[in-house]
């Protein structure tokens, strides 16, 4: 699948610090180590609805992170997906009376005009879960055969042959230090797990399951749905958790870096993705797991069945300007949760305009200072917010400095705020 086209990101002298990251899995900060390149898989959208502050920051979020490996001279092998089938799409796309392809695909162009327009690079691999089912059927088809997932006979209603993974069976299959067991990456205790599973896309109910939290690998073919070929699966589409496993063993090294997303993406998603391919390889799927915050709206949490949504296409097309947007996303530490406001996004348009005044007034000999104290905040856990400040402590410095005016701060500072915070001045 085609993904959207980078812009060209400037070269900075010198180096970033070596990078300190939140591991949501260890429940604290640890160094990444430092090597020639690094891989990253952050799960993409599911096409149904138009790019929302809660996407977009989580995007910028590990933009952030790409953009701090690239500063420190590191490749970076970046993936993310599209699940472009699933329940949600197919549900949005019989209630608009659209073609769930249509709609899918609207959605997708919209959201990489949105990211463009934002500044965040694109992935190495953007990969769509259909384009995925060949590589996705082989894999499940293992599972099976490893005895770490089994077929669900059919009930009220219900096809026979849907196949699930076995979390219990799945844990027993290794005593290696390093063997995934359910909780691994979430903390969760079973009756936490349980309230979440149900409420993101699980179906704890489901009779005929082993346990409540196995999720689905693959569900056959229902009247009126689209499938495909699932060879001796027989025809189908795959379930959400092994469609990104199995896109990230294909295209990144085993572990990779680091696994992004959404902090609601942490259980059972990322859970179950780490189970699905320590059971595929004996290798665990990445080495840490980083989530970004929640986005509310004026102290409430953002969802479509509220329909208070901040829509980034909405905010372009009422002539706001992305470069305020996603500075107005940075202004919170990715891990957070927050809120959007009108106030905020008020401050964020100030700043922005503040910083570009004071690029005319730039002081001789002052951007070197100010790129090391952004790498020093970027470096701990992405601290964004910091470096911010950092910045406005150089602008009201350079609008009350009496010293001469120099053009190459002035383009060194435009540089480093474009190239480590994605913000064109």
């Amino acid at each position: 699948m085609k993904s959207w086209t980078s812009r060209s990101v400037p070269e900075l002298p010198g180096s970033m610090p070596q990078l300190r990251l939140y591991d949501t899995a260890l429940g604290r900060v640890v160094e990444v180590e430092r090597q020639p390149e690094q891989s990253m898989y952050v799960c993409g959208i599911t096409p149904y609805d138009a790019t929302h502050m809660g996407h977009a920051a989580s995007y910028v979020a590990f933009d952030l992170l790409n953009r701090a490996w690239r500063d420190a001279g590191i490749r970076v092998s970046y993936v993310q997906n599209v699940t472009d089938i699933d329940d949600p799409l197919l549900e949005r796309a019989t209630a608009t009376g659209v073609d769930w392809r249509d709609l899918a695909q609207s959605q997708i162009d919209l959201f990489h005009t949105d990211m463009d327009a934002l500044n965040v690079i694109a992935p190495s691999h953007y990969i769509g879960a259909v384009e995925a089912i060949p590589d996705i059927v082989p894999a499940i088809e293992r599972l099976l055969a490893d005895g770490v997932a089994y077929r669900v006979h059919g009930t009220d209603g219900e096809p026979d042959g849907d196949v699930y993974y076995d979390v219990e069976m799945a844990g027993k299959r290794s005593d290696a230090t390093d063997a995934w067991k359910l909780g691994d990456v979430s903390g969760l205790g079973e009756t936490e797990m349980l309230a979440l599973f149900a409420e993101r896309g699980g179906d704890p109910t489901r009779a005929g399951k082993r346990h409540a939290l196995d999720p689905l690998l693959w569900r056959v073919a229902r009247e009126g749905e689209p499938s495909w070929s699932g060879a001796t699966l027989g025809d189908g589409r795959p379930g959400w958790h092994i469609e990104c496993t199995v896109i990230a063993q294909k295209y990144l090294p085993a572990p990779f870096t680091v696994q992004g997303g959404g902090s609601d993406l942490v259980f059972p998603h990322h859970e179950m993705g780490a189970g699905h391919a320590y059971s595929l390889s004996g290798v665990p799927l990445a080495r840490h797991y980083a989530h970004a915050g929640m986005v509310g709206l004026d102290g409430e949490k953002m969802s479509k069945s509220k329909g208070n949504l901040v829509l980034v296409s909405k905010l372009r097309a009422a002539g706001e300007e992305p470069a305020a947007i996603r500075l107005a996303i940075l202004a919170h530490h990715y891990r957070s949760d927050w809120s959007w406001t009108a106030e905020d996004f008020a401050a964020a348009k100030e700043r922005l305009g503040r910083w570009r005044v004071a690029l005319d007034h730039a002081p001789a000999s002052s951007a070197a200072a100010l790129v090391t104290a952004m790498r020093s905040e970027l470096a701990n856990d992405l601290n964004a917010p910091g470096a911010i400040a950092a910045v406005d402590r150089w602008a009201d410095e350079a609008l009350r400095a009496e010293t001469p005016v120099s053009a190459l701060d002035a383009a060194q500072v435009g540089d480093a705020v474009n190239s480590l915070l994605g913000v064109e001045l």
